[in-house]
């Protein structure tokens, strides 16, 4: 959740790197980014439902693969 009052970060002797960093570390912390992504435009339920299902099938694919035996190379005998 974004704070209202907005994130604050004091530079301290003149380091605006130091101060950079830490800014990057409290809009990262906070989700920042990612609810200003989601806010960018409207998705219905249904299609979040959705989505979220088809992700599902894919790390279960992936998981799935992972767990085979791997295949023998077959060279000329």
């Amino acid at each position: 959740m974004i704070n209202p009052k907005g994130t604050k970060v004091y530079v301290k002797d003149g380091n605006v790197e130091k101060a950079l960093r830490k800014l990057k570390k409290k809009v990262q912390r906070g989700n920042v980014l990612q609810e200003v992504k989601e806010r960018q435009n409207y998705v219905q339920p249904s299609q979040k439902r959705k989505t979220a299902k088809e992700a599902a099938k894919r790390r279960w694919a992936k998981h799935v693969r992972s767990q085979e035996l791997p295949v023998k190379p077959r060279g000329k005998w």
